[in-house]
């Protein structure tokens, strides 16, 4: 599933590597909750296809993913974090196979921003190693990179 791209087809993937605390348990949450697919990988790194991004999970000996938290929209958001803008249909799919893994939400699948050029569906949650993920859906794509004023009440 995450391998499907939501990414333009003309637009480079982006990479990403990420601290964990064990290669092996990341390895089974992006591959089996996620469904990202495997790439390269050594004893202490793993690659992976997150919705056609490059991801690379580097195992850091103990590792403790603390984040802060910046309101957006009433939601407490963890910083930092990191995920994908995916279709409506990846979204609900992903949430969905998130929910059945057992995978408690941080925030809980929703529309945010209603109403606004930024109208999305958003949700976030943590890996195994504390790393907080947000995939979203924009209620029209094309205004992913809108410039605008968030009047947030």
């Amino acid at each position: 599933m995450a391998e499907e791209s939501a990414v333009q087809p003309h637009l480079p993937p982006f990479h990403l590597a990420f601290p964990v605390r064990d290669v092996q348990e990341a390895r089974e949450f992006y591959t089996k909750v996620l469904g990202c697919t495997e790439g390269r990988s050594s004893a202490r790194w793993q690659d992976f296809s997150l919705f056609g991004h490059q991801i690379v999970a580097h195992q850091v000996d103990g590792y403790n993913a603390d984040a802060a938290c910046n309101a957006v929209d009433g939601d407490p958001v963890p910083v930092p974090h990191f995920g994908a803008a995916l279709t409506v249909q990846q979204f609900q799919a992903l949430a969905e196979r998130v929910r059945a893994a057992g995978v408690s939400f941080i925030i809980e699948p929703h529309l945010r921003f209603k109403g606004q050029p930024g109208e999305q569906l958003t949700m976030f949650f943590k890996d195994p190693s504390g790393n907080s993920l947000e995939f979203k859906a924009m209620s029209n794509p094309g205004n992913l990179f809108a410039k605008y004023q968030v009047q947030e009440g």
